[in-house]
């Protein structure tokens, strides 16, 4: 008797898979993942808490989502201490303010304020609009801020500057318009009719310019975030350009659902780092993401597959998806090792939730 008893409990508060995912354990993955990340000395360089395009801006974009699935009624502390770091900073209009460390650098220190103003008016804006309110006051700074930090002339005009550490696929040269594209899909998400304010249109008319007429030479990793932003932002891409995008990408799906790295762009050849072929998580995660939030729905043949693929690959034990850096191999065990980890994690998550796979608890 005791044993069986032992047995159901054991039943009871184990995950259950059944050619499922798990969401709770993709939650607990993530939060376990901003844990050490707080706890990371570099990440806290400038003062506050950094929030990373690989592990942050995942986060604060998927954990959300993850709550509302698990019927999880407050933020995490995480989200907390993320969100009230990007409040504190949107006062600091000044690089060398927020980035002391990188003052002997004057180029990269605007690289890198660039990137945080756009991030910071992205997570901010969706955090009001996930909670059915207005643009809040520091949300509304953080798009001031934005927008005093447009390029305003030569080739670049109507972008952003972004961080160049030569790190594919967030921060590199052709990033920049990774980063504008971002800059498009927090403009669209504002709530309150924000998009239609007469202040800001110069401003969108010319970042919506600077998007379309470089796109084509964009790799279509940094083309599927100007296609979710343009699901968000009114008019930012006549339809049959979204449907080009939409049709580039459904061609490159490999045989078992998934997409490689390989098929987003013509990355930089980085010979130390760990191989990768065949599909691949975080290529996966945000393509089928993307692709829903363009308006692609299930039954769609080639979506219903991406799902599936996402599925079988969570790992059972920590609930993430296995992703590897492509710039070079980093120590078993660190904080950056799981940097590519986070983000296809972030990604999968998003798309499953998206499609309706809310997952077994």
């Amino acid at each position: 008797m005791l044993i069986r008893v032992a047995a159901l409990l054991a039943l009871a508060v184990s995950p259950v898979f059944c050619g499922d995912w798990n969401p709770r354990l993709a939650a607990q993955y993530l939060d376990s993942r901003q844990k050490d990340w707080f706890a990371w000395p570099p990440a806290s360089r400038s003062g506050v808490v950094c929030v990373s395009c690989h592990t942050g801006v995942p986060y604060l974009l998927a954990r959300p989502a993850l709550r509302r699935a698990l019927g999880e009624t407050s933020p995490t502390l995480y989200e907390a201490v993320l969100l009230d770091g990007l409040k504190a900073t949107v006062v600091k209009t000044d690089a060398d303010d927020l980035f002391g460390s990188l003052k002997n650098n004057k180029v990269l220190a605007e690289q890198v304020f660039g990137a945080q103003s756009v991030l910071t008016a992205l997570l901010l804006a969706s955090d009001d609009a996930q909670h059915d309110r207005g643009l809040s006051p520091e949300g509304e700074k953080a798009f001031e801020r934005m927008w005093s930090l447009q390029v305003r002339a030569g080739s670049a005009k109507g972008g952003w500057q972004w961080s160049d550490f030569d790190l594919d696929p967030w921060e590199t040269k052709d990033a920049a318009f990774y980063g504008s594209a971002l800059a498009a899909l927090a403009t669209g998400i504002a709530p309150a009719g924000y998009q239609s304010r007469p202040e800001i249109q110069e401003n969108i008319a010319a970042m919506g310019s600077y998007l379309r007429e470089t796109q084509k030479t964009q790799p279509l990793h940094n083309r599927l975030i100007l296609l979710w932003a343009s699901a968000k932002l009114h008019h930012l891409l006549p339809k049959e350009e979204r449907q080009a995008i939409i049709d580039d990408v459904q061609q490159k799906q490999e045989a078992d659902g998934g997409w490689a790295l390989a098929s987003l762009g013509e990355w930089k050849k980085r010979p130390e780092a760990p191989p990768a072929s065949g599909s691949n998580c975080y290529a996966t995660g945000l393509v089928a993401f993307t692709l829903q939030e363009a308006g692609v729905r299930r039954p769609d043949p080639g979506l219903t597959r991406a799902l599936a693929w996402l599925k079988s690959h969570q790992d059972r034990e920590s609930g993430s998806w296995a992703a590897d850096s492509m710039n070079h191999p980093h120590d078993a065990g660190s904080i950056p090792a799981g940097f590519m980890r986070d983000a296809a994690t972030g990604f999968a998550s998003l798309a499953l939730i998206d499609g309706g796979q809310s997952g077994k608890e």
